[in-house]
């Protein structure tokens, strides 16, 4: 879409915020300019919160109208009501005064946008994605030094500092003999795992310009995005970023493709996908990828959210309390057994448990996966989003919370899961090969009237302590702590009963 006027430059515009993959959201966006005589329309990125895209906001004279899920018809209608030099206001879900000037997502009272706090989601589904006045790079002239003292952790399972300090694996690298490359890692293919996503499409430039940043500090002269070689959405989308950004940034990173593997997205996995080994495993540590990563060269992989959250500390630095649980917010995707799922930001001091304020439920909360598809099963979740609190409560921390109704059985969900680790895992140690395999094994006898709760806890903890990949160490995690949550409902399948009533067949 052409680049309009900076969203500032106007007091009348309507913006229309898109997932960059959903094409078919375009008709409103189409209905609107066809409409439109005098009103600017401004295409925005995704929000995060699927279920109100594609979100419509009407903005004059400092007041925004919100109509989610819109139609091509009310597209049509807020732009007449616009021109006619009135907001329009009925049947808007929200409507929210705000500076006229504002360069953040104003926030309703209510609803999922008002989950959390907006920190490097803020401008996120408000201004245009891909245009370089409403970004600008602060690599040009500072690097990521600033934030070397605030302790900010690295976020996401495709991260190699995750739930560690950033800047100690930058020193590393710096140190280490060899020219540095920095990566940002956003090989996801799980759809639970959304949070790079939504700031790639919302965001990109922050995101080129938190790497740029940790470029320009490590002095690396190569940077590089690494994606899912199925997503031709987000490759165009970043194409464009790039190259909107190219004159302006000190470094600009090439675009890389790996396979549409759930293994891939590991960090030194990734290494061996970029290049170009025909089997994908992690490698051995040590050495760290920050002493020999890509092609024997210091390395610094992050996921984007890293790469955000640094150039949001570069911004703003007094915004990090270096103090805090954790210093920064976390990016929580939320899923599960949910009408449309959403990405929401959170402050260390807050609650999981506000996530269920961002979705809608289908029918009665049971429990939560807290952590992605190998994180842990549990009741409640007022629990911390940090790392430590995840970790002590045996939950994952790549920033997923599924949401789990009462249909389902959780013998059956964990079974699912345990078998997912046993083929994606890459076979590389005997821990992630044949734990994995028994574990599935052990939960397959819970059918035939046989739970060694004993047995499966000791193949958990060899398992955790040994294997070599992620996926061998966090697979037997969905198990024990549903164990810990819901042990009676195991041993009722022992004696031939779901109580969820789901497994007739398997009983």
């Amino acid at each position: 879409m052409k680049r309009g006027p900076s969203t500032a430059d106007s007091s009348t515009l309507v913006r229309v915020a898109i997932d960059i993959a959903a094409n078919g959201d375009e008709q409103v966006v189409t209905a609107m300019q066809d409409e439109a005589d005098s009103i600017p329309v401004v295409r925005t990125g995704p929000t995060g919160v699927m279920g109100s895209e594609p979100l419509v906001m009407a903005t004059h004279e400092g007041r925004t109208a919100f109509f989610a899920d819109a139609k091509p018809s009310t597209a049509r209608d807020v732009v007449d009501t616009l021109e006619d030099g009135t907001i329009p206001t009925d049947d808007a879900d929200a409507v929210v005064e705000h500076g006229p000037k504002t360069m953040s997502l104003p926030i309703p009272n209510m609803g999922p946008l008002s989950v959390g706090r907006r920190s490097v989601l803020d401008r996120c589904g408000w201004v245009d994605p891909l245009d370089p006045k409403e970004w600008p790079v602060v690599a040009s002239e500072r690097t990521a030094e600033r934030v070397t003292d605030i302790g900010l952790l690295g976020r996401g399972r495709g991260d190699a500092t995750a739930d560690a300090p950033v800047a100690d694996a930058w020193e590393t690298a710096r140190d280490a003999d060899g020219d540095p490359v920095v990566v940002a890692n956003a090989n996801e293919t799980r759809d639970e795992q959304r949070a790079d996503e939504v700031l790639l499409g919302g965001a990109p430039i922050a995101v080129l310009d938190g790497i740029a940043a940790v470029a320009e500090y490590l002095g690396a002269d190569d940077a590089i995005v690494y994606l899912n070689e199925e997503d031709s959405h987000l490759h165009r989308h970043l194409r464009e970023a790039i190259d909107a950004v190219a004159g302006e940034l000190p470094i600009v990173p090439q675009l890389v493709a790996g396979p549409d593997e759930y293994r891939a997205g590991a960090p030194t996995a990734a290494l061996e996908a970029m290049e170009g080994a025909d089997r994908i495993e992690p490698r051995l540590q040590p050495p760290s990828p920050a002493k020999h990563g890509l092609y024997g060269r210091p390395t610094v992989i992050h996921t984007p959210r890293t790469f955000a959250q640094v150039r949001r500390a570069i911004r703003d630095p007094d915004a990090f309390d270096a103090n805090a649980a954790e210093p920064g917010t976390r990016l929580i995707t939320v899923t599960g057994d949910i009408a449309h799922p959403a990405t929401i930001e959170l402050l260390s001091d807050s609650s999981l448990s506000v996530v269920r304020d961002a979705v809608d439920l289908t029918g009665s909360f049971k429990m939560a996966c807290v952590g992605g598809v190998l994180g842990g099963i549990v009741r409640d979740l007022d629990i911390a989003p940090t790392a430590q609190s995840l970790t002590a409560a045996d939950l994952g921390t790549d920033g997923v919370v599924e949401l789990l109704n009462d249909d389902r059985c959780v013998v059956a969900d964990v079974g699912e899961r345990a078998r997912f680790a046993s083929t994606e895992n890459s076979g590389r140690c005997v821990p992630g090969r044949e734990g994995t395999q028994q574990l599935t094994e052990l939960l397959r006898d819970v059918y035939q009237g046989s739970i060694e709760v004993d047995t499966i806890r000791e193949l958990g903890r060899v398992m955790t302590r040994s294997s070599n990949c992620r996926i061998g160490a966090h697979a037997p995690r969905p198990v024990t702590t549903a164990i810990d949550e819901f042990e009676p409902e195991f041993r009722a399948h022992t004696d031939g009963r779901c109580p969820s009533g789901t497994c007739a067949e398997k009983l």
